[in-house]
């Protein structure tokens, strides 16, 4: 009988070494969200002092950037691009307004539509006639302010969890908060649901486009809508949202007149800086007293809510980092307005090639830092995938069979019916 005996064979070298190390990288984790809100206002702020288009682009190239870079596999990081697309329409509905609405005060006259007669109570306002360049250009110049500004806070909706954003809010501001992040989740989750029935309808074969489609798609998102509110509303209620203390009278009356005395005033004192003949008192004191006394009433009104948090949102080096850039971008802005006013603010009569200054590309050097300094974020699908990931051999020399003659490993029991 022959006996086949087994062989230790061993592993190479390197095959029990980890792999190679290479640079150190940051852990993913989720930044805090109201850092990426505090950034996204600062854009914002910074797109509305100027009309320039060129910084205006490069602003929107930068909430891009960082939204590519940044944001996470949440349903409401897939919103970006519905944003970019409304802004799209409003930049195109300006220019459209300027052009029905009279868009001939200029020199370069582009074409000259056939002007319909108003009655002349409608003194000052036409329709159609000639339309000048000149007017088309201030029409694109606001239509893509507001854009700008649109698409940035649609990059904070669309890298901020509005989850995390409602336990951030103050416990005086519970409600509005709760109703505020109701509100702005309601684009991320519409665009879920399009997504979601438009797959669906591919996998049964439908092949409509246009209005039909249109018809079969609006209602499962409306029921999803309906359904999601519901669930919502089911949610909110098993966690107590809504239910305060019995609160006395007296302590109630104080709070109210404390917070309606304070926004009263703050809207005296904004009204005291924006007119400049007004009194002096009316103005920062009278603001700096009403937002006191606000902050003192929503103190006071945030005593009876009782919140319990769990894993509190802290706030680290790169939340400080990431809103740091934003109000240093909106604050370069505006001192860039204050040195050249010319240069944020183009004239469209005569017409002039846009220019950007130093301070403007700082500005937007630091609005697109925190593509690099925020943390990567967390995938789910990733974690899931690394879950699910089989097991790794053991390490260690391993018994084998010697190969056979075709180069493949023997077995190393007897093979039935082999040579004995």
């Amino acid at each position: 009988m022959t006996d086949r005996s087994t062989r230790r064979v061993e592993r190479p070298a390197g095959a029990d070494r980890a792999r190679p190390v290479g640079r150190a990288t940051r852990l993913p984790r989720a930044l805090h969200p109201g850092a990426w809100w505090l950034w996204a206002l600062g854009l914002a702020t910074a797109a509305s002092h100027t009309t320039n288009p060129l910084p205006l682009g490069l602003l929107v190239a930068v909430a891009a950037l960082v939204v590519v870079r940044r944001r996470g596999d949440a349903p409401w990081a897939l919103a970006f691009r519905m944003y970019l697309v409304l802004g799209a329409v409003i930049v195109t509905m300006r220019v459209l307004f300027r052009i029905v609405f009279g868009g001939g005060q200029g020199d370069h006259v582009l074409v000259r539509l056939p002007e319909i007669p108003l009655p002349a109570w409608a003194a000052g306002i036409r329709l159609f006639g000639p339309v000048a360049a000149e007017q088309l250009l201030g029409g694109f110049h606001d239509g893509l302010r507001l854009a700008t500004m649109l698409v940035c806070l649609g990059a904070a909706n669309a890298l901020a969890n509005p989850k995390r954003l409602l336990k951030a809010v103050p416990g005086a501001l519970y409600a509005v908060g709760t109703a505020v992040v109701v509100a702005l989740s309601v684009a991320p989750q519409l665009v879920e649901s399009v997504l979601r029935v438009r797959r669906a309808r591919r996998l049964r074969g439908a092949s409509g486009r246009g209005v039909r489609a249109l018809r079969g798609i609006a209602l499962p998102v409306l029921a999803d809508a309906l359904d999601r509110s519901l669930a919502l509303a089911a949610a909110m209620d098993s966690r107590g949202y809504g239910r305060t203390p019995a609160v006395p009278a007296g302590q109630r009356a104080v709070t109210g007149a404390l917070v309606l005395g304070g926004l009263v005033g703050v809207c005296a004192g904004t009204y005291g800086l924006l007119d400049a003949t007004g009194p002096a008192y009316l103005g920062l004191p009278m603001l700096l007293v009403g937002l006191s006394t606000a902050v003192a009433g929503m103190l006071l009104a945030g005593r009876r809510v009782r919140r319990s948090r769990y894993r509190p949102d802290r706030w680290r080096g790169a939340e400080l980092l990431v809103a740091g850039c934003g109000v240093g971008a909106a604050a370069l802005t505006v001192l860039a307005g204050s040195v050249d006013p010319e240069l944020l603010y183009p004239p469209v009569s005569p017409l002039t090639w846009p220019e950007l200054t130093p301070l403007t590309l700082l500005a937007v050097a630091v609005a697109a830092a925190p593509a690099w300094l925020a943390p990567p974020p967390a995938l789910a699908r990733t974690s899931t995938a690394r879950t699910a990931s089989p097991p790794t051999a053991p390490r260690g020399p391993v018994d084998a069979a010697p190969a056979d003659g075709a180069g493949r490993l023997a077995s190393s029991s007897p093979t039935p019916g082999g040579p004995s």
